[in-house]
Order: C-alpha cells, then sequence, then structure tokens
C-alpha cells in the first residue's frame, strides 16, 4: 500500500522518539529513530529520508555541528529541536542549515505543521506539485494520497509511483522505457507487459470505464501521459 513520507527522529529521549514515532505513524507518514551518534549519521547517508527531526541539545550527537555533519552527508530537509530559548541558539541552527527550528517543550500540532510546510518548500524548490486536482481526481503527492470523487483510492506501491511520476509531469507524455526505468530500475530489463499491467490497474481504480481511460491517456507509440482538467470539469476520453 501507498505509505507517507519517511521521517528520521534523532533525539536522545527516548520519551520524545516515542511520542513522535506515535503522532507522525498516526499522521500517516513512515517513521525511523536513532539516538544521536555516529550510527545517525551513516543511517542518513545510506537510506533516502524526506525529512529529518534533529535534537540539537545532545552532547552524544555534536551539538549543532550535527546539522553541518548532516549536511556533509545529505541535503535532507533538517527540523532541529532544542531546550534552549536563547535566540542565538535557533539562528546558529539555521545558519549551520536547519529548515526549520523548534524549541522544546513543543507541541505536538505546531511540529506537525512545520513538517509538512518544510516538505512542501522542498517538493517546490525541486519543482514539483505537492498537490494536484484533475477532474474528479486528486493526487496529494506530499502525503501520497489519492481520491477519486472525494473518495480515498488504495494504491499499491509500483501503480503509485507510476501515477506519481505522471502526476509530476502533468500533461507532459512519458515514454515506457522512462516509466520502466524509473519504476523498476532493479529490473534493468523489465517488460513493457510489466508496465501495461500497473497502468490497467492503475484505470480499474481511477476510471469511471477503464476501456474508456478519461486520466491516464496513451500516448500511441511513445507511452502514457495524465490529463490535466479543471476540478469537477468532465475530462475529454483517450482517443
Amino acid at each position: 500500500m501507498m505509505r507517507g513520507p519517511q521521517v528520521l527522529i534523532i533525539d536522545d529521549d527516548p520519551g520524545v522518539r516515542r511520542l513522535l514515532q506515535r503522532e507522525l505513524a498516526a499522521a500517516q507518514y513512515r517513521v525511523r529513530d536513532e539516538a544521536p551518534g555516529p550510527s545517525a549519521l551513516q543511517t542518513i547517508a545510506e537510506h533516502p529520508f524526506d525529512l529529518v527531526v534533529l535534537d540539537i541539545d545532545s552532547p552524544a550527537g555534536g551539538g549543532a555541528d550535527i546539522i553541518q555533519l548532516v549536511r556533509n552527508v545529505s541535503p535532507v530537509p533538517i527540523l532541529a529541536l532544542s531546550a534552549s530559548s536563547d535566540e542565538d541558539a535557533a539562528v546558529g541552527a539555521l545558519d549551520k542549515g536547519a529548515d526549520d527550528y523548534v524549541q522544546k517543550p513543543f507541541r505536538v500540532r505546531e511540529l506537525l505543521a512545520r513538517i509538512e510546510n518544510a516538505l512542501r518548500r522542498r517538493a517546490r524548490e525541486q519543482g514539483k506539485p505537492a498537490r494536484l486536482v484533475t477532474g474528479d481526481l486528486e493526487i496529494d503527492l506530499l502525503h501520497r494520497r489519492v481520491r477519486v470523487r472525494g473518495q480515498e483510492v488504495h494504491l499499491a506501491a509500483k501503480p503509485y509511483e507510476v501515477l506519481r511520476i505522471l502526476a509530476e509531469g502533468a500533461g507532459k507524455p512519458f515514454s515506457h522505457e522512462e516509466l520502466l526505468h524509473t519504476v523498476w530500475r532493479t529490473r534493468p530489463r523489465a517488460p513493457i507487459q510489466l508496465l501495461r499491467f500497473t497502468i490497467g490497474e492503475l484505470r480499474r481504480k481511477l476510471e469511471t470505464n477503464p476501456a474508456c481511460p478519461r486520466y491516464i491517456l496513451t500516448e500511441v507509440n511513445v507511452g502514457y501521459r495524465l490529463n490535466v482538467q479543471q476540478p469537477g470539469a468532465t475530462p475529454a476520453a483517450s482517443p
């Protein structure tokens, strides 16, 4: 099934880690937590996290200098946590490369809002939409949720990845080769039938009439594109 953005929590307080694990998981994030130290940096270097929530108070983690260490291995957005009320602590964290700063003790709702804002900023910087609406189809690329006529649709990982690529380049045709390489990169010679099966699964989930698709259109001898219409409009059917 689809899963939300992946967040790494680095904090030396097990209670804070448990709290954030619970609250972020409830908000549909994938969550991993680590204590500060060299292993946390290795984890960041080896895994493609969408955001890191980082306690900068721990001496074991190197204090605020850990922000620079993270920046040396990854451009991942960083939300720094600190119990310090000193304005210099916030300015220092931002100067070292943090994307935002939250003082402890924090309100969970505020922290969640700041996480969403950081993810939206990163999406804009990368030229990617955070949300796309075409006709009755809504694709929330930030939380990896899909709705048709207001009803949530559950997609497996590969169909969602195909839809995500089409949505991020909405209106642009993607070749069979582009989609196969991007989605099935671990299978360099993935057969085109695999893509066709996945497109068929998407159409069964999203289209009123899968045999006459209105959203995921075929570009003859090329590949596929996502048809873009105004919200509530009736999209033109595939020829």
